[in-house]
């Protein structure tokens, strides 16, 4: 069993920052690509940023210049700096990750809540 737990999501005022951080345990082989998508009230889930294990990294418009995606492959830790944040990030922020084990599929974390105030 492949587990993606997550943590940092909180209710902060617009122009602040947060950080998110997720994290995979279990038995696997390997960790391809990590990333980040949210899911705002009466919205579709969609992709926020995605990282590659040698660090290429993709990012919506929307937060381009705001956000930053890192990881740590020794720790198969993803991280989602957020700065000058807005009321718009306002959402649901869920991990992902391609995760061999040995053949390679999709987990998803549970998610954790992100709340900005104006």
């Amino acid at each position: 069993q492949v587990q993606l737990l997550e943590s940092g999501g909180g209710l902060v005022q617009a122009g602040g920052s947060l950080s998110l951080s997720c994290t995979a345990s279990g038995r696997f082989f390997a960790v391809s690509t990590m990333g980040w998508y949210r899911q705002a009230p009466g919205k579709k889930r969609d992709v926020v940023a995605t990282i590659s294990t040698s660090g290429v990294s993709n990012y919506t418009d929307s937060v381009e210049g705001r956000f930053t995606i890192s990881r740590d492959n020794f720790r198969d830790t993803v991280h989602l700096e957020m700065n000058r944040l807005k009321p718009e990030d306002t959402a649901i922020y869920y991990c992902v990750a391609d995760i061999r084990t040995p053949a390679v599929h999709r987990f998803w974390g549970q998610g954790t809540r992100v709340t900005v105030s104006s």
